[in-house]
């Protein structure tokens, strides 16, 4: 009896060698009790499944056959239900094997199922049971909100398996490492895994991804995907309307804003006055029909959320046809007097320089001709004195 219950204690041996020393207590227990012998096969069965245990006979004689659950309480008693827990059904009872079927697993069923065989002497094994608890799809918890500028902090939890899951960041192909904490909770486990990353207003709605694999899953991968959500400050930008408003026109301002969260509340108005009695306002778009220059001035957007506010303004100049077409229709005409003043001035001083020039030049010839006068005069009196009339010409020079 005492080596057949070492061998029922080797159930977490590899199967191998199980299978080798369930072999050898076979031969003893048909060297000492007339070949008679029970075996039992070990299961593992995925939580929820159906596990199928099994009592192998040898030389079965119609001796009592008993399987017990882990807690000692008697399931069946020769192929006759004795516990009254329907998820037990007697499949097979013949002279070398016994089944039973256990359907809806728990990892509250997991233990040792003893096969009995009542002989002269009393012989039994242990089917041990064990239950895989595979991880459902992990989800992820924002443990520090993602603000720009700031750092994120997320944990990829699996509340549940057994043996306890592998879990893996994953952002663009690559692992993120990250802080893992695992904790036990009657038979199964729960595993997170957190990590923190620097983000910036350009990460918002970035990808990562939580893996979670398990022996259980057979090489698949149970993903989480979550896109990152930054929040930051509003930006505003005025969108201004194309080409010169006149009066009579009308005026479409649009204010493109952003922001994570976007702002609900757009604000217009204008800078030291009122805005238009014609001033139309729909969410983020400004209109005015009927334009005037008492339109004229800075209109202002502004936008805000929780993290900060943002404005922009547009400068409107309302031109007055009539008085574009006044100012295109006198350029002529100031151009044209400007010439004909040019003009009469330039006449004028040829005039005064030709006046002057002629002057000076009759002024000289007179000059000259009376002193030719004067040398003659001279001459004559000379030559009727009978003087040299060189002579008397150096005396007049000198």
């Amino acid at each position: 009896m005492k080596p057949m219950q070492r061998s029922g204690a080797n159930h977490h041996l590899p199967p191998a060698i199980s299978l080798v020393l369930r072999s050898l207590v076979l031969v003893l227990v048909c060297m000492t009790s007339h070949c008679q012998a029970v075996q039992a096969e070990n299961v593992t069965v995925l939580e929820g499944g159906t596990a199928q245990i099994s009592c192998r006979l040898q030389n079965y004689d119609g001796s009592i056959v008993v399987i017990q659950n882990p807690r000692r309480q008697t399931l069946f008693f020769n192929g006759t239900r004795a516990l009254k827990d329907e998820r037990f059904q007697m499949v097979l009872f013949t002279p070398r094997l016994v089944r039973i079927a256990l359907s809806n697993v728990s990892v509250s069923d997991e233990g040792g199922y003893f096969c009995q065989l009542y002989t002269d002497d009393t012989h039994h094994q242990v089917a041990t049971l064990s239950v895989s608890v595979p991880p459902e799809t992990p989800t992820v918890e924002v443990k520090q909100e993602a603000v720009e500028g700031g750092e994120a902090e997320l944990s990829c939890v699996s509340p549940r398996s057994k043996p306890a899951a592998t879990l893996r960041w994953v952002r663009g192909g690559r692992e993120v490492p990250g802080v893992v904490s695992q904790q036990e909770n009657f038979k199964t486990f729960s595993v997170s895994s957190t990590i923190r990353i620097p983000v910036e207003r350009k990460d918002n709605g970035a990808a990562l991804s939580c893996e979670a694999s398990h022996p259980a899953l057979g090489g698949q991968k149970r993903i989480r995907h979550y896109r990152l959500n930054v929040y930051f400050a509003p930006t505003v930008r005025i969108v201004p309307p194309l080409g010169i408003l006149r009066e009579g026109d009308s005026l479409s301002l649009t204010c493109a804003v952003t922001g994570n969260p976007l702002p609900r509340n757009i604000q217009w108005s204008r800078i030291n006055e009122t805005l238009p009695e014609r001033a139309e306002i729909s969410g983020p778009n400004l209109q005015i029909s009927r334009l005037s220059q008492s339109h004229n001035g800075t209109y202002l957007c502004q936008a805000q959320n929780d993290y900060g506010w943002a404005g922009d303004h547009y400068s409107l100049l309302v031109y007055d046809p009539g008085a574009v077409v006044e100012a295109h229709n006198a350029v002529p005409y100031a151009v044209i007097g400007g010439v004909l003043a040019l003009l009469v001035f330039t006449v004028i001083c040829v005039l005064i320089v030709t006046i002057w020039c002629s002057v000076r030049q009759k002024g000289s010839y007179l000059t000259h001709e009376a002193s030719g006068l004067d040398e003659h005069g001279e001459v004559q009196e000379a030559f009727l004195n009978g003087n040299d009339a060189t002579q008397g010409k150096k005396e007049y020079l000198l």
